[in-house]
């Protein structure tokens, strides 16, 4: 309630004097005296002292109004032989205020078609009628807000003009004052010499002596047997009844009914962790309008958001975001579709199934406005119906017929202004772009991996009930798995939480000849190791290629040379500089070199100490099989998967290979070389890093066809070089590590070519000592291969 209503009504004296009268005794009697006045609020008709006026002599006679102007003052015409009193309640059901008008026959009740509708009369029907003191202790409350639902009298009226809802409360309030009224009543009233009809719908009725707070007293009813006053300060809110043509300007006082919140709603009972961000951007451009008046959303010129892409990583929480939505919107139940289920084999249906997705929304719209309930529409997989007309492969145009379907339900000529459409899916460039303009799906949010503190709300969500249950360890810290979680999608989380639950069940069965549960069941408990064995069993999707890369660093780097350390070492400046550089959010650096020259191990050294939550490796090898535009949507999936986390690290090795390049010719795949050329360059999203470390034993190829002009750094890996530098790799073998056995190989490679050169490549060298292993002279078969090895001058 309103602060308005405290001081009149907190006095001691009804800011609404009743119309004053004697006291009332005895029964009705009809008088011959007249008066004049056709006011019924100033009748004060002379009552002989010994009538009692409580008891009616008579059942009352059902009879049309005496005129249009009487119908509009919504009043019962009565004789003034009949009664003086302002008010009546006719069967102890309806009340009326009464109008007595001179030569108005007696026991007769004058109602208008109004009335008679709401009262269920027909005409001469018989009444009982007695006295009604509203102001009495069994009386009517005070109307703190009513709804009406208004409609022209005649349904053949037609006008272009909108009527001013404002205005036309305004004057209901003055016409009908001091009146009571009740859900369901009808109204006849005049409105710039428009007959309208209004239904009361619902009124708000305040009990002044409940409490002295302005809020306490106030409650909607819409029970047809509950009455209050109207005063001066009741709020009169008026709506367009259905298939009415009557139009209303939208109310710049009356809030939004078609997007307010639940009350009590918070987003922490959505079960949804990891995204505050992400929903405050939600509720920022999709909601908070709709929460204002519709006149304030028409003064500004502007229309509601009818469409959310939520797009990321596949587990990241975009389905369950958008089913979750529907819970702290004060709206209808949300329509959810799977993109497929809209096609039909049949011709027409799969677009009849998108128009029946909009036909009550339309329908409401049509029936009232702005005042129409939020339509929630959620398409999940929406790349599966609405990919980009013309790609599809084939002829039927389906596809192309269901996006076109879909651009004008959303923003087509009609337009709807109580939908919100809610589309989900992995990929966003596969979606047409008509369908993601504003107008249409406006608002692009993504649900992007968790950080450390969203993977910590998700924990917290999903071990809740265990810690609660009693059945979460102690030396369970949830920080910690934080921590260790990087790059783990909300699916992954839940998905690790189940693994490490297998783990502590399995503690507690009995594996014998049957399967069987301990008897110590009710002890179980999910402890810290759980957890850590759990890691080494789930793996996130947009992780560290781990299995990859340690593949190519099997023995470890061997540092044996300075030139190694110094590649080492410049390397981890690189990777510094991504992470920490406010102008690098990308740095390629290309290792060239002979083959077998360690660029690999180094580049897969470099990449796993650099400790970025999203490394990959990208080979030939990966791609065996693959037609040429295979290769190149695995390599931009690649690089598009980079782009979802924060720090990432793409390996690309031999580039020579990935390129087809071959010297005869020479011949090269060029639309991959395009590819990475571009690749390359291209800056991740805002808030992202990118390290791109590439390997090459072609150089001289590579800036033939201006590739090196695409990496912002070159890093020169040369192979052994010496006998020095090769006692240094034989140091690292561990039968190769008695310096006897090693100056005995370097002597007789000196013999082999009377020099100290070796230029051999260490994945060679070390591949020849493997070799030279399985030999029962192990020294003799490696230095006679390894001098094999050793180009001749």
């Amino acid at each position: 309630m309103d602060s308005k209503w405290k001081l009149p009504f907190m006095s001691n004296k009804s800011p609404i004097e009743p119309p004053s009268r004697k006291p009332l005794s005895g029964s009705y009697s009809r008088q011959s005296t007249h008066s004049s006045s056709s006011n019924p609020f100033e009748q004060k008709l002379p009552m002989p002292s010994n009538v009692d006026v409580r008891r009616p002599s008579g059942p009352f006679r059902i009879v049309k109004a005496t005129s249009t102007e009487d119908a509009l003052t919504n009043c019962i015409v009565v004789s003034p032989m009949d009664f003086r009193e302002q008010y009546i309640i006719v069967d102890n059901l309806r009340v009326f205020s009464t109008k007595p008008v001179p030569g108005f026959p007696q026991g007769c009740l004058g109602a208008s078609q109004p009335h008679r509708e709401w009262a269920s009369w027909s005409l001469n029907q018989q009444v009982n009628v007695a006295s009604y003191d509203p102001y009495g202790p069994n009386g009517a409350p005070y109307l703190s807000a009513a709804e009406l639902e208004v409609e022209f009298q005649n349904r053949n009226r037609t006008t272009n003009e909108a009527l001013d809802g404002e205005e036309m409360s305004q004057l209901f309030a003055n016409s009908y004052q001091n009146q009571v009224f009740a859900p369901g009543q009808k109204i006849v009233f005049d409105f710039k010499s428009f007959n309208i009809k209004a239904t009361v719908r619902s009124i708000s009725c305040v009990d002044l002596l409940l409490s002295d707070s302005p809020d306490q007293g106030i409650n909607k009813k819409t029970d047809p047997d509950t009455r209050g006053i109207l005063t001066s300060q009741s709020e009169i809110h008026f709506s367009k009844s259905a298939n009415s043509t009557l139009r209303l300007k939208a109310s710049m006082k009356r809030p939004a009914t078609n997007a307010i919140l639940q009350p009590g709603f918070k987003f922490e009972d959505m079960g949804i962790g990891g995204l505050d961000t992400e929903f405050s951007a939600i509720f920022r451009r999709a909601f908070a309008l709709r929460l204002f008046p519709p006149g304030m959303i028409e003064k500004l010129g502007i229309s509601h958001v009818k469409g959310i892409l939520l797009y990321g990583p596949p587990g990241t929480g975009k389905t369950l975001v958008a089913r979750q939505i529907g819970k702290m919107l004060n709206a209808r139940e949300p329509k959810i579709v799977n993109g497929p289920e809209i096609l039909n084999k049949f011709v027409g249906q799969s677009e009849e199934n998108v128009r029946k997705l909009f036909a009550d929304a339309e329908r409401e719209y049509r029936e009232r406005g702005e005042e129409s309930g939020l339509h929630i529409i959620i398409f999940d997989e929406l790349d599966a119906i609405c990919k980009k007309r013309g790609s599809s492969g084939g002829d039927t145009g389906v596809g192309d017929q269901v996006v076109n379907q879909l651009l004008a339900k959303m923003d087509g000529v009609d337009q709807l202004n109580n939908i919100l459409v809610i589309g989900m899916t992995n990929r966003k460039d596969m979606i047409d772009e008509a369908l993601i303009r504003p107008g249409r799906l406006e608002v692009h949010v993504e649900i992007s991996l968790p950080d450390e503190h969203g993977r910590l709300q998700i924990l917290k969500i999903h071990t809740g009930r265990m810690a609660s249950n009693g059945i979460l360890e102690g030396d369970v810290d949830l920080m910690e798995l934080a921590s260790l979680t990087k790059n783990f999608s909300g699916a992954e989380i839940a998905g690790l939480i189940k693994s490490a639950s297998s783990f502590a069940f399995y503690r507690h069965i009995k594996v014998g000849t049957t399967a069987a549960v301990s008897g110590d069941l009710e002890n179980i408990k999910v402890n810290r190791n759980d957890f850590l064995n759990a890691l080494n069993e789930v793996h996130p999707a947009f992780g560290v290629s781990e299995e990859e890369l340690e593949s190519r660093v099997q023995g470890g780097l061997i540092n044996y040379a300075k030139h190694i350390e110094e590649i080492f070492t410049e390397g981890k400046l690189f990777v510094q500089q991504v992470k920490n550089s406010e102008r690098t959010r990308l740095m390629s650096v290309l290792l060239s070199g002979p083959i077998a020259s360690g660029k690999t191990a180094l580049a897969a050294t470099i990449a796993l100490g650099s400790d970025f939550p999203f490394i990959k490796l990208v080979t030939a090898e990966g791609m065996v099989g693959m037609s040429e535009n295979a290769r190149v949507s695995y390599v931009n999936g690649v690089f598009e998967d980079s782009y979802r986390s924060p720090l990432s690290v793409i390996v690309v090795d031999e580039i020579e290979r990935l390129i087809d390049w071959v010297p005869i010719g020479p011949r090269f795949s060029n639309t991959l070389l395009q590819t990475l050329m571009v690749l390359f360059k291209k800056q991740p999203p805002k808030g992202h890093r990118l390290l791109i470390l590439a390997t090459s034993s072609e150089r001289t190829m590579l800036s033939r066809i201006d590739m090196t002009k695409s990496f912002d750094a070159e890093l020169a890996v040369p192979n052994v070089r010496n006998l020095e530098e090769l006692d240094r790799v034989l140091q690292s073998i561990d039968y190769f590590a008695d310096a006897n056995v090693r100056a005995d190989i370097l002597q007789r490679l000196r013999g082999y070519t009377d020099t100290e050169k070796v230029d051999v490549g260490i994945a060679r060298i070390l591949l020849i000592a493997e070799t030279a292993k399985q030999d029962t002279d192990t020294v003799s078969c490696f230095v006679e291969t390894l001098a094999r090895a050793i180009p001749m001058e």
